[in-house]
């Protein structure tokens, strides 16, 4: 009997699959860095801005717990963003004590941009596979995505944002 594996020797065994995974996504991640860099921003910034297009208004408590990123870690990268003219904190309607969070004129136009460059990463990354394929491989890995728990759009990376950070020189 003739395996696959024998039949194809560029086809990787099953078992290579998540290490393939892993390499594919620690490239994937880089690269999308890279093509963000030019706007100043970092992928932390990209999906904060995606998340506040999706839910306008959304509290600072609301949004670290969709992205499961300490709220002492969100507040700076809300500052950095505020800071560009990105996005607004506003008093809640519900409650004074918190902000509500908008997305400004600019914020908008750099969701835009962000989404082009998205889009561009998305192309090159998929060079190799056809529409069909790159449907099938984004079926197969929602599949995954879904069984392993991960909340969909948000990447997990946030929930590691300011844990296993070394100590500074003051500790």
């Amino acid at each position: 009997m003739t395996s696959a594996r024998s039949s194809d020797p560029s086809s990787p065994p099953a078992a290579d699959v998540a290490f393939l995974l892993a390499q594919v996504g620690a490239h994937a991640a880089a690269q999308f860095a890279e093509r963000l860099a030019p706007l100043q921003l970092l992928p932390p910034h990209a999906g904060i801005l995606r998340a506040l297009r999706q839910s306008d208004g959304l509290s600072q408590a609301a949004l670290s717990e969709k992205l499961g990123v300490f709220p002492s870690r969100l507040v700076v990268l809300l500052d950095a963003l505020e800071e560009r003219g990105l996005l607004e904190r506003r008093s809640s309607p519900e409650d004074r004590r918190s902000y509500a969070l908008h997305l400004t004129g600019a914020g908008q136009e750099m969701v835009q941009q962000i989404g082009r460059i998205a889009q561009e990463h998305r192309q090159a990354l998929c060079a190799a596979l056809d529409d069909t394929e790159q449907a099938q491989l984004a079926a197969l890995l929602g599949r995954i995505a879904s069984e392993q728990q991960l909340t969909a759009g948000v990447h997990p990376g946030y929930r590691k944002l300011g844990k296993g950070r070394p100590a500074g020189p003051d500790g």
